[in-house]
Formats: C-alpha cells, structure tokens, sequence
C-alpha cells in the first residue's frame, strides 16, 4: 500500500503543486477551514506533517510562523523548497514512522491536513505528534470524513478500518489513489486514546470561491461534509 501512494504522489507532484493555489476542493474547502482552526501563526513553530508542496507552510510562514514540513514524496519537497525558497525546513520521511530527528516539546503547533487516511494504525504516528507538541500547545488535523468516505466507497461494513481507491481525474493524467476508510469512532479515539482532548470539530462548508469554479461540488458541500478538520489539545 505504501508503495503504490508513494508511486501516485510522485507522479502526481508536479500537477498537484501547479493546481494546489485554487483547485476548489483545496483552495477554497480544506484550506481555509483547516487554517481556521490556527488563530494565531505569527511567532509559533509548527511541524506540516505529509507537506506535500508546501502551500500551507508558504501561508503560514506568511502569516509569521517558523514551518518545519516533512513528507513520504521526495518529490513533493522538492517542490515545497521551491515553494518557500529560503524560508521552512523541508524533509522526506514517513508519517509511519517515528519522529526521531524532532525532540520533545518542540513545536507549538501540529497540523496534519488530509494525510492521515494513507495510514492503516494512526496510534504511534499520534503519540509522536504529542510528543512533539508543547504542553500548551495543539495539533490540528483534516481528514475524509468517515460518513462520506462510507457512501463514496460503498462500504459494505461501516466500522471497519478497510483498504479504498478511487480514480483522481484533477490533475491531469488518471491516477489511482489507495487509502484506508474508517469509522468515526476510530478517527477520534486514535485522538482521546493517545493524550488528547478534541478542542474543535469542524465540518466544513465551502467558502464563496468555490462555486465560480466548480457550482455542482459547492452546492453538494454546502449539502453534505467531504471532510472534517478537528482541532486537539495535549491532556495535562
């Protein structure tokens, strides 16, 4: 499985790097309601855990913080050095693995936007996050939400943690994408079971931009969530 999203990613990167700044689902969905959950960048250090190219660390380095960004497609932080030229920190890893190279207590911020479905277990790759985290500090995340990924997929058996693909056709060539469905009592106990309270729950609606590009999605999301961001802080 990890092969074949690496393999997707790389081929995708450079579309997806080209597309990202006002692909709707993207520009004027995920981002802006995910960013909501960050009231105040200017000064913080955030880890950008699966960066991809970098266009939530250019907005949030624009914003003042200090961006550290890691992700699996050696590809993808190709292009978010680009991106943020001499600005960030940018470094291949796998959001399954340990953090090790980052100490404890190190970031104010967490953010984790639309990565976490890639992994089957979330339970190490969340107690890294704390672990990094500041005590004061919070890890905001955005996802596929469970209730739609269940209908999109046409799921046979809601609560369980079960391998999907789909076909993405936005960027450019075909591209087969491989991720994990789950229930949504899996996604937040992966949270409530490794150190967090959830802080914040989100389901977002599209902002105004969306529909002159793209009306059908943005009166469907304005009918039912695709995604769901959640903000989290670090139990004392």
């Amino acid at each position: 499985m990890k092969e074949k999203i690496l393999s997707a990613y790389e081929e995708l990167a450079v579309s997806y790097n080209q597309l990202i700044d006002h692909k709707p689902h993207n520009a004027y969905y995920d981002r802006p309601n995910t960013l909501s959950l960050i009231p105040e960048a200017k000064g913080k250090t955030i880890l950008d855990a699966a960066c991809g190219p970098g266009k939530y660390a250019e907005e949030l380095i624009a914003l003042g913080a200090t961006v550290t960004g890691f992700d699996l497609s050696p590809r993808m932080v190709e292009l978010a050095r680009e991106r943020n030229k001499d600005s960030g920190s940018f470094f291949v890893h796998d959001l399954s693995e340990p953090l090790g190279m980052l100490e404890d207590a190190s970031f104010d911020i967490v953010l984790c936007a639309l990565a976490l479905h890639y992994l089957e277990d979330w339970t190490m790759t969340i107690q890294e996050f704390h672990r990094v985290l500041k005590p004061e500090g919070y890890l905001v995340i955005s996802i596929e939400h469970p209730f739609f990924d269940f209908n999109f997929f046409q799921s046979t058996h809601y609560f369980k943690v079960e391998p999907v693909k789909c076909t993405w056709k936005g960027f450019g060539k075909p591209t087969e994408v491989n991720s994990y469905r789950r229930p949504l009592g899996a996604c937040i106990s992966s949270l409530t079971d490794n150190g967090f309270y959830i802080d914040q729950l989100l389901e977002p609606k599209p902002v105004p931009e969306f529909e002159n590009l793209d009306p059908k999605h943005y009166k469907e999301l304005n009918e039912f969530p695709g995604f769901m961001c959640i903000r989290a802080v670090p139990r004392k």
